[in-house]
Formats: C-alpha cells, structure tokens, sequence
C-alpha cells in the first residue's frame, strides 16, 4: 500500500517566516492523525532544546501515526534526536557534486560518514532511513554506489530527493524504475520539491514507478515554491489511481484552511483540491451541462470533500445558469425578462471586472422589474 509521509512540522515550518507553536503543532498532528497519516515527520531536534522539548511533548502525547525526526548526518544531531526519546530517525546525506563543493567535502567523505552515522544510529534507533539529499543532481553511477552501500548498512528506507525541484514525470518515471530495481526489498520514499510546479505530478509518477512511499506537506507549505501537497497527492491517488492510501479527504480541507490560518500563507484561489474558487463556474456552457449533471465539468463530487460546487453570475453566464440562481433566490422569470436582466447582468460584470454576488443581481432585477410587480 502506498504510505505517505506528512513533513509539515519539519520541512513546511522551514519554510521562510513560517514558526508554529507548540499548541498548533498539537493540532495539526492530531488533526493528521485524524485524516489517515500513517507518519509524520515531526521536526529536527538540533535546532534547538525548545525544537526538542516540543517533540518530546509530541510523542508523548501518543498518536497513532509513527513519529520520525530528520537529522543531519552528524553526531550531534544523532545525540539531539536521541534526546527526545524518538525511535525513527531520517538522516540526511548531501550527494550531488554542487552541494558537496558548497561544503568544502568530497564523494570518500560522504562514504565514510555514511558508513559512520548508520551503524551508529542502527544501534540507537529502531527505524532508520537514510536521505539522498539533491539526489537529481548527483551523478548517477556514484548514487548507485551510494543507495547499494546504504542497503548493505540496513537503512530501512531511502530517501531520494528533488531537493531543488528541476525533475519532470518523465525523468521521475526512469529515474524511479532504476532505484526500485537497485533497492529491491528496501522501500523508496519519494521527496519532491515544487520549484517548476512538479511536485505533485512527480510525486505521483514516483509513486506509479516504484516508490513505496512519499514525503507531502499540507498546501505544499515548504521552502522557496515549497512541497508536493498532501491534499493534492491523495486526491490524485483516489480519483486518478483509484488507489486511495487510507487518506480521508474532508479532513485535508479542514487541515488545508488551519494550515493558512497558522502560517499567515493564504492559498490562491484556484489551488486545486483545496482552493476556495477551485469548483466555482461561470461559463454558460459549463453551467447549462452541470444543472443536468455535476460531473460533466468535474472530475469528482465536491462533496465528497465536504465542499459545494458554485455557479458565479458574470460575464460568461447563460440563461441556464442564471435561472438556476434566480431560482434560489426565489424569484422566476419569462424566458424574456431573463434575457433582459443576463444582458444587464454582463454590461454590470464587465464594468465591474468581476462576477456579480447576489445582492447585486437583485438590484439589477428589483430595477428592471419592480414597476411590473404594481
């Protein structure tokens, strides 16, 4: 089953400006664990004690989904994670040429240390995954060298990351298939940046090519561009896949809205799944064909999500669409005066360079129709 691994409290709070208290850690993991998550990775205990205290207070507050801090591949951050009382550990190793030099190390030094840490966190941790940081961009033949050395070490699972974001599916769907291939029993996580606007799609193409698992924050919060979405991610999953990771959607919503509310990020409004217009129509067109059936412009229910469907008065309208409202509003009118008030309605919009709410409309009916009513 693919099992996906929500890194908001860790990789979306690194997102720039971004600090959740410790109250709003809580909820968000309970809220996660609410939806179906099966793990949270709950955050990077050298950053400080305080980061520490808070995810001692996380675990011990006995949820359901398995609790895994992100390290780097030092001993001291080891011993800070150790602190905590975590059993999972993520150790993260930089592998690409670029990030090596901005160090100042080399390929001997990432293999020695990875050498190093893993035994090491083998005999502290009772789950150990070993990260491939700028995986992408390393070379390919080293990255082999790098997973094999990993898997002999027991890492329980790797990691490979787009970490600046530069892969499309295509690249994804090779990429994925090789290291499946090389890791065999050892699962695959997938951790897709959003720097070109591929991180979902990627992220669905990994797990469609031999990832077992993926990495995801709710509304993709991160760094820069930020993450693959949780909401997306599991919505593809059910309605593109049929393959629903135990994840309950109404429950993204609701975490999709907390999200913006505690990080200050607001999401646009088209933003699919979660987005406030994101199943919003104008057109005439659409709206004539969605009276008569929901589906013939969606891709699936929004109450399924636990959201409505809205048909806007504009521009775009038709006369279908309009009298759907009026309907609403109460009021019914000839196929005439609805032509009428539509006209008026789209001179209105256009002035306006906007839809019409409904009180609007009823002033643009109330001034065309109210002497008839006399």
């Amino acid at each position: 089953m693919i099992h996906l691994i929500d890194t908001t409290l860790r990789d979306g709070e690194q997102a720039a400006g971004v600090v959740f208290s410790l109250q709003e850690k809580m909820r968000i993991a309970a809220m996660l664990d609410e939806a179906g998550v099966k793990e949270l990775e709950i955050g990077t205990p050298a950053i400080s004690p305080e980061e520490q205290a808070d995810i001692k207070a996380l675990i011990a507050q006995g949820f359901r989904f398995s609790a895994t801090c992100w390290a780097r591949a030092t001993a001291n951050d080891l011993e800070a994670t150790l602190s905590t009382g975590a059993r999972r550990i993520n150790i993260s190793f930089p592998v690409s040429a670029i990030q090596l030099a901005s160090m100042g190390k080399n390929r001997l030094w990432v293999m020695q240390l990875l050498k190093d840490m893993v035994t090491k966190a083998k005999e502290q941790f009772e789950f150990v995954a070993v990260g491939a940081q700028d995986a992408s961009r390393a070379n390919a033949d080293w990255l082999d060298d790098f997973i094999l050395t990993a898997k002999e070490l027991g890492a329980d699972r790797i990691r490979l990351a787009d970490t600046v974001g530069i892969m499309n599916p295509m690249w994804v769907q090779q990429f994925m298939q090789r290291y499946s291939q090389l890791c065999d029993t050892v699962p695959i996580e997938f951790h897709g940046h959003n720097d070109l606007g591929m991180a979902t799609a990627n992220t669905i193409t990994a797990l469609m090519s031999g990832a077992q698992s993926a990495s995801v924050t709710i509304n993709g919060l991160g760094e820069r561009a930020g993450n693959a979405a949780l909401e997306e991610v599991a919505a593809a999953l059910h309605y593109s896949l049929n393959n629903n990771p135990g994840i309950i959607l109404p429950k993204c919503v609701e975490l999709s809205r907390y999200l913006e509310q505690v990080s200050g990020r607001t999401n646009a409004g088209s933003k699919p799944i979660t987005g406030r217009q994101a199943y919003s129509h104008e057109s005439g067109i659409h709206c004539k064909s969605l009276i008569t059936n929901p589906l013939s412009y969606q891709a699936f229910h929004p109450h399924e999500l636990g959201l409505q469907s809205e048909m806007v008065i504009g521009k775009h309208s038709g006369a279908a669409g309009l009298k759907d409202k009026l309907k609403h509003l109460g009021i019914q009118l000839s196929d005439g005066q609805t032509s009428t008030l539509l006209s008026s309605i789209k001179n209105r919009a256009t002035q306006k360079k906007a839809s019409l709410n409904n009180a609007e409309i009823l002033e643009l009916y109330q001034n065309l129709f109210s002497h008839t009513s006399n």
